[in-house]
């Protein structure tokens, strides 16, 4: 007979981990884009600098060849997917994230979404969309009479 010390936390951690995936299922139901939804979600900063929006996404342990960025109807969509490591080994914790993942986020219409740049660096993908002529600040000398 084979004894187990009992976790109290593994059955709450099986428990939420049930309910974060039928949430995720229920949202992925939805027609609008920026509500679709994958195994898990990376996270992203969104910096705004005099000529461009900057997009910092954290992509841990991703190949490159896994990432996709596609804009559509002013809709940027970052999809992609963090492959398990496949190795003959008994695991005792699993704390990593992996699966599919996806981020939608609508871009201001001030954008040159056509000239978006793209870089990806020590695990962060990093993209730069610059803003179109209008939107960038302008100085105006205003006469006082």
């Amino acid at each position: 007979m084979n004894l187990s010390v009992w976790d109290p936390f593994r059955e709450m951690e099986a428990l939420l981990d049930r309910y974060g995936r039928s949430a995720r299922k229920t949202l992925a139901k939805s027609d609008d884009k920026t509500f679709e939804v994958g195994d898990w979600m990376p996270v992203v900063d969104i910096d705004e600098t005099k000529d461009a929006f900057v997009v910092s996404v954290e992509l841990a342990g991703v190949e490159k060849d896994d990432v996709s960025v596609n804009i559509d109807n002013g809709v940027l969509t970052i999809k992609g997917e963090k492959k398990t490591k496949t190795e003959d080994k008994k695991r005792h914790r699993v704390e990593c994230a992996y699966g599919y993942f996806v981020r939608s986020f609508t871009l201001p219409r001030e954008t040159k979404s056509e000239q978006i740049e793209a870089a990806y660096k020590n695990g962060v993908l990093s993209l730069t969309i610059p803003k179109a002529e209008e939107a960038k600040p302008k100085q105006i000398e205003v006469k006082i009479k």
